[in-house]
């Protein structure tokens, strides 16, 4: 299983999971000619992709859902919550391949399943993703609230994760950001600190079969203004040492391509 962040910040959010014979995107916050492009960098073709799912209905995961479909003609996966939030704050235009999920639900192709977690964040109806082939399973787990009942466990269940580390609740707490809106992110609705998120990497590891099968994670949807790309992985390898190896999703680019 290979995994690629095309991009991952309140910027936009894109990323691209590929198995022996399943090619998957989730999270349409990037141009459609931006993921192209991206995707042509690491030698694939974006019109070879089986599905697109997508999180939640916010701007930076849903807003080029529409363009993806019509240009490159994906089918694209969403729960009807999150398609009417969608429509109501997004230009997304007509999609004529639109297959519809309960969050909770888990959707087939071929050997490959994606399984959706509904999350507390603060969406119509967000869902965080697994996604499995019979060998190995990979977390694509942001914007997810809070560390919610079950995220423990799921964490503990995966050989590899894109796992959301938003903020640095010193630079957060000195920042420019309103009150109202740092008391959103550090609620139950908002996103994970870079301080939760390694914890919840530190506990996963302290479970001897998890951390035999646990390869690695890439921090993702990083804020700008509240946290660095060296701060978070600082603050991970100071709690977890050398036994998982951490990397970074770029708010502008798309990362290196990450295997299990």
């Amino acid at each position: 299983m290979k995994i690629i962040t095309l991009q991952s910040g309140s910027n936009g959010n894109c990323f691209y999971v590929e198995t022996d014979n399943v090619r998957l995107l989730f999270d349409a916050g990037i141009t459609g000619r931006q993921a192209e492009l991206r995707l042509a960098e690491h030698g694939r073709n974006i019109r070879d992709v089986d599905a697109l799912f997508i999180s939640h209905d916010h701007s930076d995961h849903a807003r080029c859902m529409g363009v993806f479909q019509r240009k490159f003609g994906i089918p694209v996966y969403v729960t009807r919550k999150t398609l009417n939030a969608a429509y109501r704050y997004n230009n997304l235009g007509e999609i004529r391949n639109v297959n519809l999920f309960k969050a909770g639900a888990s959707q087939q192709f071929g050997n490959v399943v994606v399984h959706s977690i509904p999350t507390p964040h603060d969406s119509a109806e967000g869902v965080a993703f697994v996604v499995e082939d019979g060998r190995h399973r990979v977390g694509i787990l942001t914007d997810l609230g809070h560390v919610f009942d079950g995220l423990r466990e799921v964490l503990k269940s995966l050989d590899a994760v894109v796992l959301e580390s938003n903020y640095d609740a010193e630079m957060l707490r000195r920042g420019p950001y309103p009150e109202f809106l740092k008391r959103r992110i550090v609620g139950d609705g908002g996103h994970l600190s870079n301080d939760e998120s390694a914890g919840l990497l530190s506990e996963t590891l302290q479970d001897e079969a998890a951390s035999k099968r646990l390869q690695w994670a890439c921090l993702c949807h990083l804020s700008e203004q509240n946290n660095e790309p060296e701060l978070a992985r600082r603050t991970h390898e100071e709690l977890l040492g050398d036994q998982l190896p951490i990397y970074v999703a770029s708010r502008y680019r798309a990362s290196d391509e990450m295997e299990i």
